[in-house]
């Protein structure tokens, strides 16, 4: 579904990612872990195209996207959910899933407001309310579901289990179960590790963006050598 193969990028001259390849398989969580800084968020805004300076090869679903410009890729099928959220806070739990409305994909689960209330319950209960009355975990809830609602193949899902309670955790859990159920791909960035084992099949260790480690979650965990020397563990 992804390959990214070399990518490098800066902030300015500051060189901020070396060399960075992973992949991601239909149906499959891969969790991009590491410290803060190790490069996480900067490796997805990459292949979302939002770094001015990169380089280095992003493949979605056989597609050389590299070049392209992010809404681009958006329209291709890969959604992005950022760290900050950026929901409309004036526009209502409805009204922010109705400006992400995209067409139905061949291959691709398609998403209606019922089906992002089942699959999201506290957004179900309130439709109507803006979302700046609605509480951290419900906006990173609402942040996601919009995100569905363009039908993507691949969702990147950047920090989503930080700053928000112990149930939202839970429920974003059996969210990405039910996302690789239904064949959808997900690149997971995340500090939590338990949160990240939960959910994911392999993960890549990143630090001071390098790739440290590819393997199984299970493999992450028994090494406690890699804990230590990079995810402080």
């Amino acid at each position: 579904m992804l390959e990214v193969s070399g990518l490098d990028a800066w902030y300015g001259r500051a060189q901020v990612l070396f060399g960075v390849s992973l992949a991601v398989g239909a149906g499959e969580c891969v969790a991009l872990v590491g410290r803060n800084g190790a490069g996480k968020s900067t490796t997805m805004k990459s292949i979302m195209g939002l770094m001015a300076r990169r380089r280095g090869r992003v493949v979605f679903r056989g597609r050389d996207i590299s070049a392209l410009a992010p809404y681009r890729i958006g329209r291709l099928g890969l959604g992005w959910v950022p760290e900050d959220r950026r929901i409309f806070t004036d526009l209502t739990v409805r009204e922010n899933l109705a400006v992400a409305r995209q067409p139905p994909r061949d291959g691709a689960p398609t998403w209606s407001d019922d089906k992002l209330y089942a699959l999201f319950p506290n957004l179900g209960a309130m439709p109507d309310r803006p979302g700046g009355r609605m509480s951290g975990g419900e906006q990173q809830m609402l942040t996601v579901a919009r995100t569905l609602m363009g039908n993507p193949y691949l969702v990147m899902l950047d920090e989503p289990s930080e700053g928000v309670a112990p149930l939202i955790v839970e429920e974003m859990a059996r969210m990405i179960e039910a996302l690789k159920d239904a064949g959808v791909a997900i690149l997971l960035s995340e500090q939590n590790l338990h949160f990240a084992r939960i959910v994911s099949d392999r993960a890549v260790v990143l630090e001071k963006g390098e790739v440290k480690f590819v393997g199984t979650m299970d493999a992450l965990a028994g090494d406690e050598a890699l804990l230590r020397a990079h995810l402080g563990l």
